[in-house]
């Protein structure tokens, strides 16, 4: 068996970041650590930090008055920035500076008595946060169907912004479907999808087609994650969602002469090493990695952390 191994996969420059940034503050602050939400979306990271002592809560109330609290890499509205600080808890904004960029959008549009349109999916953390920043002024559309239904005032202000975890396609889609019944949308000056998204997107798009079965490494509940399988899937090739080896069944690879291996931008490498080992002692796999372009983003940490 040849297994074709994308690059770039795996962390991107904002995960990077929010892992080091929970990393720093286990090591300089005094325990307990609570995180609002997952720090990133993936089983293997947040199980990794439970069992160092990380608490992560769902509601602010949870956490005590003037405890340490990291904000998660999909960012957060106002109003729990607001509680926060009315908990008088230390608070660590991990957010993704991409995630930022757009929250600074949606700010600038709303200021302006805009209608933005936000392309993204319902419930989650990263549209949540984004549309907190003006609900009055944010239209969530999940798809292009939406744009036929949506009612405006002013056809000459409105805007849209797009989750930076999103496939390109169907983002694409959409946009093209607001283009062609509002031609005065105003867009952001650079687009939203995030830079890991867009590369990891089109290495299943490039390689996939040379394969027979994609494994990609990540969990359910993270979106760019779910977008490579479904490109694989659009493309012809089956594949597979998993969050490690363990989740491997035998029998997709059954007369499986090649496999592609790649991983969301929330999954560790150790989890692909582990895959690759499995397939190695298994099935006699051959890895050969195919690196379509290189990346040298780095992102900077919370000020609360830089030394």
């Amino acid at each position: 068996m040849k297994v074709l191994l994308a690059s770039p996969r795996g962390f991107c420059a904002g995960v990077n970041m929010a892992i080091e940034a929970l990393d720093l503050a286990l090591e300089r602050l005094p325990p307990p650590i609570y995180v609002y939400h997952e720090i990133v979306h993936n089983k293997y990271v947040v199980e990794s930090f439970l069992d160092r002592g990380v608490t992560f809560v769902d509601e602010l109330e949870e956490v005590p008055e003037g405890s340490t609290l990291l904000f998660s890499a999909h960012g957060i509205s106002p109003a729990i920035r607001q509680l926060a600080r009315d908990r008088h808890l230390k608070a660590i904004d991990a957010t993704c500076p991409l995630v930022t960029k757009v929250h600074l959008e949606a700010i600038k549009y709303a200021g302006l008595g805009y209608t933005i349109f936000l392309i993204g999916h319902e419930g989650h953390d990263e549209v949540i946060g984004t549309m907190g920043e003006a609900p009055e002024a944010i239209v969530l559309v999940e798809t292009p169907e939406d744009v036929d239904t949506l009612e405006v005032i002013d056809e000459a202000k409105l805007a849209y912004l797009t989750q930076t975890t999103l496939s390109v396609d169907d983002a694409n889609r959409i946009i093209d479907r607001l283009r062609a019944r509002f031609p005065q949308i105003h867009s952001p000056p650079k687009d939203d999808i995030c830079y890991a998204t867009q590369n990891r997107q089109e290495a299943v798009a490039q390689l996939a087609g040379q394969a027979q079965l994609t494994l990609v490494l990540g969990s359910q509940n993270s979106s760019n994650s779910q977008r490579l399988a479904e490109l694989s899937r659009e493309i012809g090739v089956e594949a597979h969602l998993i969050d490690g080896q363990e989740c491997i069944q035998d029998e997709w690879l059954t007369g499986v002469d090649t496999v592609l291996v790649t991983a969301g931008a929330s999954a560790p490498e150790v989890v692909v090493e582990a895959v690759l080992d499995y397939l190695r002692e298994n099935f006699h796999a051959e890895v050969e990695v195919r690196t379509l372009r290189e990346e040298n983003v780095s992102f900077p940490l919370p000020r609360e952390l830089r030394v």
